[in-house]
């Protein structure tokens, strides 16, 4: 590798290593003719590695304020030792199962340099040895060859594909891996987590692999077919379109993406037929997840047991009781549904009592000692639920009991063979819930059992592929209950008038002196950036109280941009949380971490430890924003407060924060804050959309600040442009007739 230098030498002590990415700080004694018996400190991806190892690392030298100059690996490679000292150093560390430093002492000294040519080839001579028998020989030889294959795949992985998706591809197929990829590379990005097509297609072509071949062609195809679900949002692809795309990507004839099709379709991995008139490909799992939606939709609906509208009506008055309120005539329709079928869709925008519905279900349901669970698509949306109703709600994802496998793949617990015990489930936030997660929720719902979804179908739609919420909606097929009514309180507030009219394709009122909704024209987007920076650091805190500084969320449409979050992040890290001597902070690629930051969490992480109030949970989730207390140099960790919350995030996993002084509307999803602060810049019709400032509206809960232009605003309000999804289950949906007749008439 140009510009990196070379080094060698036994592992002498293994400081830390992280079994799930191989992250590795290791000292090495050296045997590099510069470097020549010194002990140097390797850190990097070096997954696999024991003690007593010879290793070759190519990287660079770097220096580490703590623990002074280190060499930075950027690839590594494992050799075995050859003469009798480094050989017994290697077999004394246990590496070799079933050999531990006396009996490595016996071989040596029976073997020489010639042992590892003895338990390789003709293992059962070890047998020699007392105390080692011929099973264990084998056992012995077995092991030693296993650590060899490693060698070997890492080898053959080194130019594309790195070290710890070489233990990964080792994993899966042992000593057959390089036969494996050299046969069919594209079998990589079918069965290895974290490899791609790019990634298998570099394989190939290092292996002279042509490009018009039928796997590469198959393998481009179900890409082609992924790419579009995981970054449009298509659950579908029209057929003709597929072709186009295909044919461009790969460079290849329509005649073999037509046949490459019929083969997937042949062997289950796509399906292909009509939809909305126009012959379309799915990949097979998003056309079984469809068709389980409306399937198990229609189950519950015709399997939950009924409750007579005389009672259902007596409940309701019981319930009014003893909340002590009265609700108004849609929240009453909505849980009169709520008992006469098992399936309730409620919608409703911001100030129109959706919780008032939830809180009175609730009642209703613990009147009747039936057991019930709330749910929502993120951890916020799950805390705010919480605060809303005083009930426990979980994330979907920790009420399905979701784990990983060894291949690190998502696999839920609560499925059709293990059901929620509950006879009611609530769900709230629907819009953010993509068609695979849906469909893995209601895997887990029992038989006879209920589900209420409540979301807002004029939000952004779910990250993942589908728009569940709207085609439930749109198909008519169950019981829904929308509620416009706006009550007194929500009404004094501007933030819930100018949503709704937003939401009604009108202008804000943008120029009232009223206390929650204020709107401050700035021309060009540098001057935007620089207000924005000065109402958090300086005009808010200063008016209504220094206390604000944490309550303050910029939401911004992009992150590109003077005004877009990567920009903004910087400023804002660099006014409100300035360098300082007495704030120890860590470099992370081109990003720096420093105490009192605020950061988010990016992903979902299941296996994350939090303590709090002296009980410890597992799970960070996706869009959980929290701040930097401690950075740990010694322990090469960041101790992160997510609201009491107190986790360790080691330096290998800082991939899964950035910083949160400002986000996109996309990562608000699901959230609110006191106070939210939302530049309105040209980045583009695409992003200048009405559901985009409706959705980014409607996290603030006491106050909206917008700085831009008005003309921009008027633009966004007036586009009601919606990103198409090619989705099929509004189809499926209306294939056939309603599960029950009743509803059009509730």
């Amino acid at each position: 590798m140009d510009g990196q230098e070379k080094i060698s030498g036994v592992i002498e002590k293994i400081t830390y290593q992280n079994e799930e990415n191989g992250y590795t700080v290791c000292q090495i004694s050296c045997k590099s003719s510069d470097y020549d018996g010194e002990l140097i400190t390797l850190v990097g991806t070096m997954p696999m590695i024991n003690v007593g190892e010879m290793i070759s690392a190519e990287g660079q030298w770097s220096f580490h304020r703590t623990f002074g100059r280190q060499f930075s690996v950027e690839y590594f490679e494992k050799e075995l030792p050859t003469d009798s000292v480094t050989i017994l150093h290697y077999l004394s560390s246990k590496t070799v199962k079933g050999i531990g430093p006396k009996t490595a002492a016996k071989i040596v000294a029976k073997f020489g340099e010639s042992t590892f040519e003895v338990i390789e080839k003709d293992p059962e001579r070890l047998a020699e040895i007392p105390g080692i028998t011929v099973a264990k020989a084998r056992e012995i030889s077995r092991s030693f060859n296993e650590q060899k294959d490693i060698r070997a795949v890492m080898l053959f992985c080194r130019d594309h594909l790195g070290p710890t998706l070489a233990v990964k591809i080792h994993k899966r197929w042992g000593g057959a891996a390089i036969d494996i990829m050299k046969e069919n590379p594209y079998v990589l990005c079918d069965e290895i987590n974290g490899i791609g097509f790019e990634k298998a297609d570099k394989v190939a072509k290092s292996l002279g692999l042509e490009g018009n071949s039928p796997q590469r062609v198959r393998s481009g195809i179900i890409y082609v077919l992924n790419y579009n679900a995981n970054v449009n949002g298509h659950t579908l692809v029209p057929y003709e379109r597929l072709v186009e795309l295909t044919c461009a990507l790969l460079d290849v004839d329509r005649q073999s993406c037509e046949d490459a099709i019929d083969v997937l379709e042949y062997k289950k991995r796509v399906v292909t037929g009509k939809v909305g008139g126009r012959r379309c490909v799915y990949l097979t799992e998003y056309y079984k997840a469809e068709k389980y939606i409306k399937d198990k939709l229609d189950m519950l609906e015709s399997t939950s047991v009924k409750i007579e509208a005389d009672e259902a009506e007596e409940l309701i008055r019981r319930t009014e009781s003893e909340l002590g309120i009265e609700f108004d005539k849609m929240q009453k329709k909505a849980i009169l549904h709520s008992l006469l079928g098992g399936v309730l869709v409620l919608t409703g925008g911001p100030g129109t009592g959706k919780t008032t519905v939830i809180r009175g279900i609730i009642r209703l349901f613990k009147s009747l000692k039936m057991k019930y669970i709330l749910a929502a698509p993120t951890g916020r949306a799950a805390k705010r639920m919480t605060e809303a109703t005083g009930e426990e709600a979980k994330t979907i994802h920790r009420m399905l009991e979701m784990m990983y496998t060894d291949e690190r793949e998502a696999k839920f617990m609560r499925n059709s063979e293990n059901p929620l015990d509950e006879d009611l489930v609530i769900v709230d936030e629907a819009s953010m819930i993509d068609t695979r997660l849906m469909e893995a929720l209601l895997r887990a719902v029992k038989p006879g059992s209920r589900i209420v979804i409540i979301g807002d179908s004029n939000q952004l739609p779910s990250v993942g592929a589908g728009t569940v919420l709207g085609e439930i909606l749109e198909s008519e097929r169950y019981r829904t209950v929308s509620l416009t009514k706006i009550f007194r309180q929500a009404g004094e507030s501007l933030i819930v008038t100018n949503a709704h009219a937003i939401n009604a394709g009108e202008d804000p009122e943008i120029y009232s002196k009223r206390s929650d909704f204020f709107f401050i024209e700035r021309e060009d987007e540098q001057a935007i950036a620089d207000t924005v920076a000065n109402l958090c650091v300086n005009r808010l805190p200063k008016k209504y109280g220094s206390e604000l500084l944490g309550q303050i969320q910029v939401i911004t449409p992009s992150h590109k941009g003077v005004a877009g979050t990567d920009a903004l992040n910087i400023m804002l890290q660099k006014a409100l949380n300035p360098p300082s001597p007495r704030k120890r902070e860590k470099k992370h690629r081109e990003v720096v971490f420093r105490e009192g930051d605020r950061v988010m969490q990016i992903k979902n992480d299941y296996d994350i430890l939090w303590s709090k109030d002296g009980m410890d949970g597992y799970g960070i989730f996706n869009g959980d924003i929290g701040t930097v207390i401690s950075v740990l140099y010694d322990d090469e960790c960041m101790l992160i407060d997510f609201d009491g919350r107190l986790t360790r995030y080691e330096f290998s996993m800082l991939d899964e924060l950035e910083h949160a002084y400002a986000i996109t509307v996309h990562k608000s999803q699901g959230s609110e804050y006191p106070y939210v602060i939302i530049p309105i810049y040209n980045c583009g019709d695409r992003l200048l959309t009405r559901n985009l400032l409706y959705t980014a509206v409607t996290r603030a809960q006491t106050m909206v600040v917008l700085v831009g232009k008005a003309e921009l605003i008027h633009r966004m309000v007036q586009n009601n442009r919606q990103a198409k999804r090619y989705t099929g289950l509004k189809y499926i949906l209306s294939e056939d007739g309603n599960p029950y007749e009743a509803h059009r008439h509730g």
